[in-house]
Order: structure tokens, then C-alpha cells, then sequence
């Protein structure tokens, strides 16, 4: 039964293909470039802290804070931001053992995702560099000119709902019911909802509160780190 579904392979961006967290490269990207000012990189900073120390924090702020920044351009100039920043400073990044990882399940016949909470426009440099089949990521409102508003359209893609933006997808571009999560590859607590989805899950250098889920779970731990 289960042979007569799609297998997907999915992969979490920030901390498991790349080496570092994409909300805080852009931040310190777009501070060099002197496109957000120094309070408002500091508040994204207090976000990043909360978010490691696992404190209250809304999933939405560091997204709006640096959209609100760049309000003001065009939105083929925010695109053409947000792409800079992927080549830049991401490419150099990313673990040659994800990319190889991506190649081995495609080979395998697995429909390969990306899914991440980070920028839409970024996930979309991403999927295409990693040669993942497609990608779902975090949208950000635009009005009627299709100027960008410092607003999350829907729902962050981190956590529970990760799975939801996976079921999503699935249901629309393989079939409901046509498919099931063969493997999923995440680095952070938050990614565990998705991993429990997958008849098998990998932990890409994991912190230690993950490290002891996995150990739990059974889940395999994979240390990478030759990036490119």
C-alpha cells in the first residue's frame, strides 16, 4: 500500500542545509548595507536571544521588523535584496552533505521539499541552488501595487506548522492521500513535530535539547560540516 504512495524527503533549511541561522545573516547583512538601522538590529537581536533561550517570542516579529525596513523600495528591488543576500552569504554556507543528501533521495524516487520559515524570496534561491523539486516558506503581505507590507501573510512556517505547510503542498501538487513523508532532516527542537511526521528522521548537529529527543525517538544523528 504504502509503495503505491509518493515518497517525500524534506528538508529544513537554516541549521541543517546551511550553517547558520538565515534571520540573523540578513539581519547583520542588511546592518552592513545600511538598510535597517541599529535599534531596530538591536531588537532583532533580543528576538534571536529569546529564540535560542526558548523565552516568549512571536515567530513574525524579526520578519516584520525587517520588512518594515525595507518598505520603501520596489518589490523587485526587496526580491533582488533578498536574492543578493542568499548568493552572498548563504552559498558559502550550506553543507556539501545536504546537497549530496538531496541528490541521493531524488535518485531514490523521493519528491524533494524544501520547507523553512525563512523569506519566501530566500527559500526560493535556496530550492533552486539545492535542486529540491519545490519549496514552502514563510509569505509576506503585499498590497494591490504588490508593494510589500511588513506583515506575515498566513502563518510563520516553523514548528507545527511545517507539517501543516507540507500537508498543504502535498494535497495540491501530488493528490491528498497519495503520499507520505519518507524522511525529514532538522537541526532545532521547534523541528520536531516534523520529524515525528516522517517514517524516518534525521537530527543534523543537534543542540543538546534535541540531541536527547532524538536519543528518545531513535531518531539517527548526522553530524555535517564541510560547507562549500
Amino acid at each position: 500500500m504504502q509503495a503505491s504512495r509518493t515518497p517525500i524527503a524534506v528538508f529544513d533549511l537554516d541549521g541543517t542545509s546551511v550553517n547558520g541561522q538565515s534571520g540573523s545573516l540578513i539581519s547583520q547583512y542588511l546592518l552592513r548595507h545600511h538598510v535597517v538601522s541599529l535599534p531596530s538590529a538591536a531588537r532583532l537581536a533580543w528576538w534571536g536571544i529569546r529564540y535560542k533561550l526558548r523565552l516568549p517570542h512571536r515567530q513574525g516579529e524579526p520578519r516584520e521588523v525587517i520588512l518594515r525596513s525595507l518598505n520603501r523600495a520596489q518589490p523587485n528591488a526587496v526580491r533582488e535584496t533578498m536574492h543578493a543576500f542568499h548568493d552572498e552569504v548563504m552559498v558559502p554556507r550550506y553543507y556539501q552533505e545536504a546537497l549530496s543528501e538531496v541528490a541521493r533521495r531524488k535518485a531514490e524516487g523521493c519528491v524533494t521539499l524544501l520547507v523553512s520559515a525563512t523569506f519566501h524570496e530566500v527559500a526560493e534561491r535556496a530550492a533552486n541552488y539545492m535542486r529540491v523539486d519545490a519549496f514552502v516558506a514563510t509569505e509576506m503581505q503585499q498590497g494591490p501595487d504588490g508593494q510589500y507590507l511588513a506583515l506575515v501573510a498566513g502563518e510563520v512556517v516553523e514548528g507545527k506548522e511545517k507539517v501543516r505547510a507540507v500537508a498543504r503542498w502535498a494535497d495540491e501538487h501530488l493528490g491528498s492521500g497519495s503520499w507520505y513523508i519518507a524522511y525529514a532532516y532538522g537541526d532545532h527542537h521547534s523541528d520536531q513535530q516534523l520529524l515525528c511526521s516522517a517514517h524516518k528522521a534525521y537530527v543534523v548537529n543537534p543542540s543538546y535539547a534535541l540531541k536527547f529527543s532524538a536519543k528518545r525517538h531513535q531518531w539517527d544523528i548526522l553530524k555535517w560540516g564541510t560547507t562549500l
